[in-house]
């Protein structure tokens, strides 16, 4: 039987979660909706190991979460320096939410993945710019064969020292796209890492989504300098799919798997991750069905406020088979 090993890089943090609905919800969370989502579809066909820094106080909270899981090692989960991210979000509508951000993990360097060379995936799911650093993704590029797939929520989002967490340009992209394979965002993060060479005052007033036409001009330049695949998360709407065929872009929609009532949309960016991992496990060149897969777990995360909300991988299959009307 085939032996997966799936690394997830990000922080793990203790979320105080006011929703649209005005419910309020304590929880961690980041990279855990990631390893639970991949643990649920590996099922006995591989280990999970999430890899991050948390506060001693949160270590073993966060070990029993994972307990009932019996393909995640926590043997990564380290206290030792007692830092670990305190998040509290509060959503203004189902998609849009105001962060504020208290305390702040250890950046996860190439010691804390080194004994971890032999995954076939690292999937980086930071949610704020420096956890998971650009040397540790180098080191990994560098000392093993894996695909890494990345999500651009990390670096477009900065701390003021009121602990607000705002958007930022990603000015440096173009040192990060070679070390990555699979970049995922949304369109306000496309638009913070695609910019001009000077904007005027009213347009950066202005500067929120990125112009649809510009998309497919961002999405050929990044794969241009590295990546394998884009994939820009449009809400409700699905995923646009990005990638090159013999050097000419190809673009693709993939829907959204169609969901009756959103309880809870903290996550849904880290569990599709997850989903494109999975995927990529079995088939590393066919982004379509991994972007199926992300549609899948992300609109899974959306039905409740605990972690069973996550199928297994027969049960997903099924969803997927009903959405897309192919055999999966």
């Amino acid at each position: 039987m085939t032996h997966y090993k799936v690394a997830v890089l990000g922080p793990i943090p203790r979320d105080h979660i006011i929703t649209h609905n005005n419910e309020v919800i304590q929880k961690y969370g980041g990279a855990t909706h990631t390893a639970i989502a991949i643990s649920n579809l590996l099922e006995n066909k591989g280990v999970v190991y999430p890899v991050t820094h948390v506060r001693k106080q949160d270590a073993q909270g966060i070990k029993d979460l994972f307990a009932p899981y019996d393909n995640i090692d926590t043997d990564y989960i380290s206290s030792e320096a007692d830092q670990g991210d305190v998040i509290q979000l509060k959503f203004v509508d189902q998609n849009k939410r105001i962060e504020t951000q208290t305390a702040f993990m250890k950046p996860i360097g190439p010691e804390d993945v080194k004994p971890l060379l032999d995954c076939e995936v690292f999937v980086c799911v930071p949610v704020t710019d420096f956890e998971v650093p650009l040397e540790t993704l180098i080191y990994i590029k560098e000392n093993s064969n894996a695909s890494i797939v990345f999500d651009a929520h990390g670096p477009t989002t900065a701390l003021t020292v009121r602990g607000q967490r705002v958007t930022k340009f990603w000015v440096d992209r173009d040192l990060w796209l070679p070390y990555i394979d699979v970049l995922k965002m949304n369109l306000e993060e496309a638009n913070c890492s695609w910019f001009q060479n000077e904007y005027s005052l009213e347009e950066l007033e202005h500067n929120e989504e990125i112009d649809p036409e510009q998309l497919p001009k961002f999405a050929e330049y990044c794969l241009q300098h590295g990546l394998k695949a884009l994939y820009v998360t449009l809400d409700s709407r699905g995923t646009m799919v990005y990638t090159l065929q013999n050097g000419v872009l190809h673009q693709e929609l993939v829907p959204s798997v169609p969901v009756e009532n959103v309880i809870d949309t903290t996550g849904c960016g880290d569990s599709f991750a997850g989903g494109i991992a999975f995927s990529l496990l079995d088939n590393p060149t066919d982004f379509i069905k991994a972007a199926q897969f992300g549609n899948a777990m992300g609109a899974q995360r959306t039905q409740g406020k605990t972690f069973e909300v996550f199928k297994s991988l027969l049960e997903t299959k099924k969803i997927l088979a009903n959405t897309y009307k192919s055999s999966i």
